[in-house]
């Protein structure tokens, strides 16, 4: 019996969808909780080539939510092991590991030629970073965040609005599972619908999971599906870029104080803190780079300094690069 007879047997995706899923080539960003989920579904289903990106190893406190690994993989890629669970799982597609971590830098080398991506990363300037490219080049992304006890899985660009039409104000916080923990079925659930979008994505089903954003609590065991195919792209948006994309011809600010960050994201930058920026960023022509952890608060520093810097803003996330 064909490995794929449950799913072809399925109106919804026959000798056509399954030719569809062969074909395709998923490009995946992080090797942790949700692609937990999402690479073994992915991988059973058939799609033809899987790249998984991922520059960290794995951590004994991964485990209890990041269930392709076991004890023993300790210290080791994540990617690495990750690419080896899908192989053993599927042994007719291909499974490439790149043990590194997307960046702006490297984002546009990895996107080429790939039908979807799929961002399972714990980071919003790798989400925006990707979202920026995919709306340029057309490809579908696939995203996802877990946190707590709550999440959310959606579709965007690939013809859709992009994740920055969804979320166009800077987050309201730069929690992360490290900081405000996660239960690991939530970051499960979430996973499992990131590859349910993707597979359905890929196999052109009606309507389309592009446009269309689900939320779960597990507080309440409730999940609110919508759509958001009319949403507008912002008129202003900071993009990312890592500090190797940075030139002289740039006013650098690291926005972080010396107790944080003793070596500053980049060597020319400007050392000014989020507070003192209006009255100490001096004034001149060309690109201005605002530089921290996160991008948290970059962003939102950049919001205040457009009203005084007469040209383009970035952000450079040191923790994502």
């Amino acid at each position: 019996m064909s490995r794929y007879a449950r799913q072809m047997i399925l109106p919804e995706v026959g000798a056509q969808g399954q030719a569809a899923l062969t074909a395709a080539h998923v490009l995946v960003i992080g090797a942790g909780g949700l692609a937990a989920s999402a690479l073994p579904l992915l991988a059973g289903a058939g799609v033809g080539r899987i790249t998984i990106v991922d520059g960290d190893t794995v951590e004994l406190s991964n485990l209890h939510r990041q269930t392709m690994f076991t004890e023993d993989d300790q210290g080791k890629p994540k990617a690495e092991v990750a690419a080896a669970r899908c192989r053993a799982i599927n042994g007719e597609i291909g499974v490439k590991a790149v043990v590194a971590r997307l960046t702006p830098a490297n984002a546009p080398a990895l996107l080429e030629g790939v039908t979807l991506v799929m961002d399972c990363a714990d980071s919003y300037a790798v989400s925006y970073t990707l979202s920026d490219l995919c709306l340029a080049q057309n490809i579908p992304l696939i995203t996802g965040s877990a946190l707590a006890l709550s999440g959310y899985a959606a579709g965007v660009c690939g013809g859709a609005p992009s994740l920055r039409a969804l979320f166009p104000e800077a987050p309201e916080s730069g929690a992360s599972c490290a900081t405000a923990g996660v239960m690991g079925p939530v970051v499960a659930l979430i996973g499992a619908m990131q590859a349910q979008m993707a597979l359905a994505t890929l196999m052109g089903h009606q309507p389309s999971p592009l446009g269309q954003m689900v939320q779960f609590d597990a507080k309440t065991m409730r999940s609110a599906p919508f759509r958001f195919d009319a949403a507008p792209e912002p008129e202003t948006a900071f993009g990312f870029v890592s500090s190797e994309m940075l030139s002289e011809a740039d006013t650098i600010v690291e926005l972080r104080g010396q107790e944080e960050a003793p070596e500053p994201a980049h060597r020319d930058a400007l050392r000014i803190l989020p507070d003192q920026l209006k009255d100490h960023l001096p004034i001149a022509e060309g690109r201005l780079a605002l530089c921290c952890a996160t991008g948290l608060r970059s962003w939102r520093a950049a919001e205040t300094t457009q009203e005084i810097w007469p040209g383009e803003i970035v952000l450079v996330a040191a923790s994502a690069s």
